[in-house]
């Protein structure tokens, strides 16, 4: 029977006052220390941090964890990988119901095409690096888990949710012991080499003189960015609002069903099709989108039920509770053999992101190369709205196309992409051969990235 003075009606709700608090506590600190609010690190990571501090105090004084304490209803650490996991899809299912009106030329057309292989090659030379450093490393270390290094381009190029699945997938189906606590660990330190690489980036941009003053709105909304023509009223029988989270669920639970069903057709490869939660997501999302489309098309639906203004609100907040309760649980007792590996892989993937993308972003970028650089960097260190940070230190009004490049990136990478995420789950099993395949794919990927440069040198010889 369910009394609801008891932890176990009481311990969710509590789990949650911590993350939001621990927001609003961050967002207090970074605005009040100068070095915090010019460093640039997100706020969720900044309230993430907050509460690993207390939980480790916390662990010193009591000898227990934090988020096993009987008021967050004794399993407060596996809450928190469940909202890590699904805010990630949740915020990508709202982003993919927005819609726009952008129409691409064949340049532009290129560029976006180009930034969406250039993320995937990111995520390849990643996985390379890091692979390569954790089989080096299970020759030392006995018993060290040589395909933990994959969690790298999780981690850094896809950020805290992917490096919770793939963790969990490595935990669960190949032994790793402390695989969640590890992946989790290493976004967090792709937060921290978004945030203090950009920074140190940008000083030194501004002491050669190339920093450009940025220039920002005044941060008020006009009413065509908050509601379009034609839209259901903002407060009716159903709240608008409401309307948006309606339709972000009910596109979850046919993501759900569907991974049910594949789940049921491939046993074996289950913890792989859950862990694809968000890009299932975005596939049910797109299609709903499409289908209420085609109505208002028909003149079934007449009015627009989709609110961007909503929807990036909502997928800003799935985001940045993701964020939070992916670093908060992190479970610092069980890496305490790791730290050593997790800081030079941490090292090695801020350098090799930096040098690649700014490599790329000259070659490819050069209208805009310092606008690409910054929001490529951000957002393969940590996610989109790190790398819009950054990007809006030299570009406030956004008006170079390299946000929109970040947006519609997204089909190019996951049709690219969607390779190497099965790959990853062979790693374990087929170290040597895994690595060949990678190192094989970084090199078509560059192939097809400077195609324009190699296959232009060539006709030129030819002639």
């Amino acid at each position: 029977m369910l009394n609801f003075w008891d932890y176990s009606a009481w311990g969710w709700v509590i789990l949650f006052a911590v993350l939001l608090g621990s927001l609003l506590a961050g967002n207090i600190v970074k605005k009040s220390i100068p070095f915090l609010r010019d460093s640039l690190i997100p706020t969720s990571v900044l309230g993430g941090c907050m509460i690993l501090i207390i939980a480790a105090i916390y662990r010193a004084a009591s000898g227990t964890a934090l988020f096993e304490a009987a008021v967050f209803g004794g399993k407060g650490y596996e809450t928190l990988e469940v909202v890590t996991y699904h805010a990630l899809a949740l915020g990508f299912i709202a982003s993919a119901f927005k819609s726009t009106n952008t129409k691409l030329t064949k340049q532009r057309s290129a560029e976006i095409f180009n930034t969406g292989v250039t993320t995937v090659s990111t995520y390849l030379i990643q996985a390379i690096f890091g692979f390569g450093i954790t089989m080096i490393a299970a020759l030392v270390i006995k018993g060290f888990f040589p395909a933990a290094g994959m969690l790298l381009p999780f981690g850094f190029g896809q950020g805290t949710g992917q490096a919770l699945n793939y963790g969990n997938i490595y935990e669960i189906e190949n032994g790793f012991v402390g695989g969640k606590s590890f992946g989790l660990t290493i976004a967090a330190l792709g937060f921290l080499s978004a945030s203090i690489g950009g920074v140190i980036h940008l000083n030194i941009m501004k002491k050669r003189g190339r920093l450009k003053k940025s220039e920002r709105s005044d941060g008020s909304l006009h009413s065509e960015k908050v509601e379009t023509m034609n839209e259901i009223p903002m407060q009716e029988s159903m709240d608008k609002m409401t309307v948006q989270i309606a339709l972000i669920m009910v596109a979850y639970i046919a993501a759900y069903f569907l991974m049910y069903g594949l789940g049921k057709l491939l046993p074996g490869m289950r913890s792989v099709i859950y862990g694809f939660n968000f890009l299932l997501g975005v596939l049910t999302a797109t299609i709903f989108k499409l289908t209420i489309n085609f109505l208002r098309i028909k003149k079934i639906i007449r009015k627009k039920y989709v609110n961007n203004f909503l929807m990036t609100r909502a997928s800003n907040f799935f985001f940045d509770i993701m964020v939070v309760a992916g670093v908060a649980a992190i479970r610092l007792d069980i890496l305490e053999n790791y730290w050593g590996i997790m800081l030079i892989l941490g090292v090695v993937g801020a350098v090799i992101t930096f040098v690649y993308n700014r490599f790329v972003a000259k070659k490819l970028f050069p209208d805009y190369y310092e606008e690409q650089f910054l929001m490529m960097y951000g957002m393969l260190t940590g996610t989109a709205s790190t790398g819009i940070i950054l990007l809006r230190e030299i570009d406030g009004e956004f008006r170079t196309p390299a946000s929109d490049n970040m947006v519609y990136q997204n089909f190019p990478a996951i049709a690219f992409g969607f390779p190497m995420m099965f790959l990853a789950t062979l790693a374990p099993v087929k170290p040597v051969m895994t690595m060949i395949i990678f190192v094989v794919f970084f090199a078509l990927m560059n192939i097809i990235l400077f195609r324009s440069k190699i296959f232009k040198k060539r006709k030129k010889k030819i002639r």
